[in-house]
């Protein structure tokens, strides 16, 4: 059996992908700061990441869904603390769990790496400076390590979902929210069963010729 370990899989996106990739067969671990996952843990915190590696033993699958918004202001009002802490959850906590991972898959010889990016991350959404440019980063981070896993069993890919009903969005201001959900051709938010079969898909031997790519989950917002 294949262990997948889903991070931020305490609710929303994470555990949408939980439930689907266990009805998929999978032995699935969770990872988030709040309680109710099998591991209580800070993904930014590197030392936290390594022991929960040394711990865990081999993981086939990683989805890398934990993810802040953070504060929804102009650019120039953004506090250094805020952006700070929104690239180390959403792009370090990426990559320090990544660099745990990732070389135990291609030891084995197989692996899939999901990466939660957003259409933020294409789009740029105003008011979301340090949230978008994150999520930028983590495209940036997928392409460069699809590439560097090509040839060794490894798929690393991510998913760039619109809005998304989740109760992180549900604390966006309404307005917000609103503005996000106009941009969107079916006119209506994304639900997290359909986040998590296209991560399903992702995550399983049905993909094989797909890495370091962007999947869009938008209802018709992507461009490109």
């Amino acid at each position: 059996m294949r262990t997948a370990l889903v991070t931020g899989g305490a609710s929303g996106l994470g555990s949408a992908c939980a439930e689907r990739l266990t009805d998929d067969g999978l032995r699935v671990v969770t990872v988030d700061v709040a309680a109710g996952a099998d591991h209580v843990l800070d993904v930014s915190d590197s030392d936290a990441v390594r022991d929960l590696a040394a711990r865990l033993g081999p993981v086939d699958v990683l989805v890398n869904s934990a993810g802040i918004i953070g504060a929804n202001v102009p650019l120039v009002d953004v506090a250094d603390e805020d952006w700070q802490r929104v690239f180390a959850v959403n792009v370090f906590g990426t990559f320090a769990l990544c660099r745990a991972f990732a070389p135990g898959m291609v030891e084995r010889g197989w692996g899939r790496i999901v990466n939660v990016a957003s259409m933020a991350g294409k789009d740029g959404n105003p008011n979301l400076s340090a949230y978008s440019a994150s999520k930028a980063a983590v495209i940036g981070l997928t392409k460069s390590l699809g590439k560097e896993l090509a040839t060794t069993g490894v798929l690393v890919n991510a998913v760039a979902p619109a809005v998304i009903d989740t109760p992180m969005n549900a604390a966006t201001e309404p307005e917000v929210l609103e503005h996000l959900r106009s941009l969107i051709p079916m006119r209506r938010l994304g639900r997290p069963e359909e986040f998590a079969a296209l991560v399903s898909f992702l995550a399983s031997d049905a993909v094989s010729f797909s890495t370091g790519a962007v999947y869009d989950l938008s209802g018709g917002r992507a461009t490109y």
